[in-house]
């Protein structure tokens, strides 16, 4: 039993990467915005969010530096893709070329640097109940705010009449101009909110999932926090549920090979990725539910002018 409150407890620490990611590409997307630099953004933040821990001991402050990295980075693609009109698609992707290369050059010189030892975290009494304390008690206080945050998100969204104004955006950014919203600024300001969360789930990689710096150590989980907006149809409930999924899916290898399981570990690191494609496929049989709940001008360029 113990072995499986270790799981459960992985499974949230896994979890609360994809959800912060997530939320913040939902936030780009319900304004119709696809930023397919997610990547990018969360390996520059996670570089510099672990040089401002082994520099000032502080992980707010590392959290802190991932958020304005990756914040940055969202407004430059934001400046591009709805100021200038380029491609969403392509300009993602040179984000996330950017990103890949760039935190690779940076973080040569803390490949072999250490973060200063920390407090470990745990809720008073609660964190001392046999099995379950372990498993929902004792994790870093960002578990717990994701969980708070996807709740103020969903009250905001359906809520609230801010809430109401981004949707529109999203969904007729034509009509949302004519009643005299700025579409273009309301887009831009979504973009960098979620710029701002990717760059905090970089950042907590690199301080508090494995910390520690390696090239490459997003490994993927931008593309999967894309997916998962697809995945929960852009609603932040679902979002929260599937990315406690596929940590769950992500920490299975681990625990199976923990037990011994006969299976060579290359097929075993694959389980995220397949689950992933086996998700998106049965979702794409029904192209007209996607439809319905997908945000109408997603991926299309906006002209005020037209």
């Amino acid at each position: 039993m113990e072995s499986y409150a270790l799981l459960l407890a992985a499974t949230l620490n896994a979890g609360t990467v994809l959800a912060i990611a997530s939320l913040g590409l939902l936030i780009n997307e319900k304004v119709g915005i696809v930023n397919l630099g997610a990547e990018g953004m969360m390996l520059c933040a996670a570089i510099a969010g672990f040089a401002t821990v082994v520099s000032t001991g502080s992980d707010w402050l590392g959290f802190a530096a991932g958020m304005v990295v990756g914040g940055a980075l969202a407004a430059v693609f934001g400046l591009l893709v709805i100021w200038l009109n380029t491609n969403q698609y392509a300009t993602g992707l040179a984000l996330t070329l950017f990103g890949t290369g760039f935190s690779a050059f940076v973080g040569t010189s803390f490949v072999q640097a250490r973060i200063p030892e920390r407090a470990s975290f745990a809720v008073p009494y609660l964190s001392d109940i046999p099995l379950v304390g372990p498993a929902l008690f004792r994790h870093h206080p960002l578990v717990y705010l994701t969980v708070l945050f996807a709740l103020a998100l969903i009250w905001f969204l359906y809520r609230t009449r801010s809430g109401l104004i981004v949707r529109s955006v999203g969904e007729s950014p034509e009509s949302a101009h004519a009643l005299g919203y700025p579409v273009r600024r309301i887009r831009l300001a979504a973009v960098v909110v979620g710029g701002a969360l990717c760059g905090l789930a970089g950042a907590y990689i690199s301080v508090i999932y494995t910390p520690l710096w390696v090239e490459g150590m997003v490994a993927g989980k931008g593309w999967i926090a894309l997916a998962l907006t697809t995945f929960a149809t852009w609603r932040p409930a679902r979002v929260l549920l599937g990315a406690y999924l596929f940590g769950g899916v992500t920490m299975l290898q681990f625990h199976l090979q923990g037990t011994g399981v006969d299976i060579a570990s290359q097929f075993l690191s694959m389980l995220p990725y397949l689950a992933t494609i086996l998700v998106l496929a049965l979702i794409s049989r029904n192209p007209q539910w996607i439809r319905i709940n997908m945000p109408a001008s997603i991926g299309k360029p906006f002209y005020p002018g037209a």
